[in-house]
C-alpha cells in the first residue's frame, strides 16, 4: 500500500506554471487520506486560472494513481488562502495547516438541479459514428416516453444541429438562452451559435467556459436524461465535464478494428481516472449486410468491441451494423430512428437506449447502499 509519503513525492512533480513551484512546496495539497488502495486528497487552489486547475487535478490524479497498490484515486478542488510555503519540506511527514482546521472544499454547484441523469457518450477517436450514436440514442431515449435534451460539446465538429435539421438560433429570456426543440428533443450546440463555415480555435479555458455555460445558462427545465455529444479523444471538455459534473456514466463508441480500440482503451482510462462510471461499450460499424444477396461482412474486424468491453470489465451495450440509411438519414436532418422507426437499425438504437437505462438504474442502486467502514 502506497504512503503518504510516496503521495507527496509523486505530487512534488507536478509544477505551478506561473512560480514554477511544486504544489506541495506551495501548500496546495491537503487532507491526504489513504484506506485499503483509495487514496484522496483536496487541492487548495487559490487564484490559479482555470486551466492550471484543470492541468494539475488531472495530473495529481494520474501520478497518484500510478503508484503501487492505488486502485482508486479521488482529488477534491478546495479553496481558500493557501497555508505556508515549505509546509512539507521538513522530512515531508508535516501536515499542510493554517489556521484551526483547513477549510472544508466547497460544494460543486448544482448547474442542472432538475435532470435526473447525465450520460456522455465518448470516444477514442474521430470516425467511429460517435454523433450518429449520440443522437439516436437521444431520440430512443425520448421515444421510451422519457424528457431529453442534448448538448454537442464537440466544439470542434458541432455535428448535431446538421443531424437533426435544427437551423434557428436559440432563444432567450430572463437572460438565460432557450434551447432549440428537433423531434422532441431540447438541443444546444455551438453550432446555433456561429456560422456553420467558422472555425473554432478554442484554448482549454474557452472550451471549460462554455460547457459551464451550456448548464447554468440555458434553461434546460426538467429532463429525465441530458445526452453529451462529446469531442473524440481525451481532451479539455472531457475534464470540464466531469469536474463541473457529477455524470451518471459515459458510453464509449468504438468500431472494432484494432486502430479504434487502441484509442478507446485510453479514454475508458481517462474516464475511470476522473472516477466516471462505465456505461459500456457500443461496437458501431461491426458488419456489412449486403443489399443484393444479405451477406454480412465484417469490414472492420470482428469481435472488438467485446475484448474491449472484457478487458475493462464493462458490459457491450450493442453492436451497431454499418448502414447507408444511417448515414442518409444524418446527413438530411432525419435519424434512422425518426426517418424509418421501424427498420432493424432503429431497433438496434431503442435496444440500446434500454440497456443504458437498465445500466444507470443499476449504477444508481449500488451508489445509493450504505457503505460500511
Amino acid at each position: 500500500m502506497a504512503t503518504e509519503q510516496q503521495v507527496l513525492d509523486a505530487l512534488r512533480g507536478i509544477r505551478d506554471p506561473d512560480n514554477q513551484k511544486d504544489i506541495v512546496t506551495l501548500g496546495l495539497v491537503r487532507d491526504v487520506a489513504i484506506a485499503e488502495g483509495s487514496v484522496s486528497l483536496t487541492l487548495a487552489f487559490t487564484s490559479q486560472p482555470p486551466a492550471t486547475k484543470a492541468t494539475v487535478h488531472s495530473m495529481a490524479t494520474r501520478l497518484v494513481g500510478q503508484l503501487p497498490g492505488v486502485t482508486r484515486v479521488q482529488v477534491k478542488m478546495g479553496g481558500g488562502p493557501a497555508p505556508a510555503a515549505h509546509a512539507h519540506d521538513h522530512g515531508g511527514h508535516g501536515h499542510a495547516q493554517g489556521q484551526g482546521q483547513p477549510p472544508a472544499a466547497p460544494p460543486r454547484p448544482d448547474y442542472i438541479p432538475e435532470v435526473r441523469h447525465t450520460i456522455a457518450v465518448s470516444s477514442g477517436k474521430g470516425g467511429v459514428g460517435k454523433s450518429t450514436v449520440a443522437v439516436n440514442l437521444a431520440l430512443a431515449l425520448r421515444q421510451s416516453g422519457a424528457t431529453v435534451g442534448i448538448i454537442d460539446s464537440d466544439v470542434y465538429g458541432p455535428d448535431v444541429p446538421l443531424m437533426l435539421g435544427t437551423k434557428g438560433k436559440p432563444g432567450m429570456f430572463d437572460n438565460r438562452i432557450i434551447p432549440v426543440e428537433a423531434y422532441g428533443l431540447k438541443v444546444m450546440s455551438i453550432g446555433l451559435l456561429v456560422n456553420e463555415k467558422e472555425p473554432l480555435v478554442w484554448r482549454g479555458p474557452m472550451i471549460h467556459s462554455f460547457i459551464q455555460q451550456m448548464l447554468k445558462d440555458v434553461m434546460w427545465g426538467s429532463l429525465d436524461y441530458l445526452v453529451f455529444d462529446m469531442p473524440p479523444g481525451t481532451g479539455d471538455a472531457q475534464l470540464s465535464l466531469s469536474q463541473v459534473l457529477p455524470l451518471s456514466g459515459v458510453v464509449m463508441v468504438t468500431t472494432p478494428q484494432d486502430v479504434a480500440l487502441l484509442d478507446v482503451r485510453k479514454a475508458i482510462g481517462m474516464f475511470q481516472r476522473l472516477n466516471v462510471p462505465i456505461l459500456g461499450v457500443v461496437e458501431n460499424m461491426s458488419t456489412f449486410a449486403c443489399p443484393h444477396c444479405g451477406q454480412h461482412t465484417s469490414i472492420f474486424g470482428e469481435t472488438g468491441g467485446q475484448r474491449v468491453a472484457d478487458e475493462y470489465g464493462a458490459p457491450l451495450l450493442a453492436r451497431l451494423p454499418l448502414d447507408p440509411e444511417t448515414r442518409v438519414g444524418g446527413d438530411e436532418g432525419t435519424p434512422i430512428t425518426v426517418r424509418k422507426p421501424d427498420s432493424a437499425q432503429a431497433l438496434a438504437f431503442r435496444n440500446l437506449a434500454a440497456e443504458v437505462r437498465k445500466r444507470i438504474d443499476e449504477l444508481s442502486a449500488l451508489s445509493s447502499l450504505p457503505k460500511i467502514s
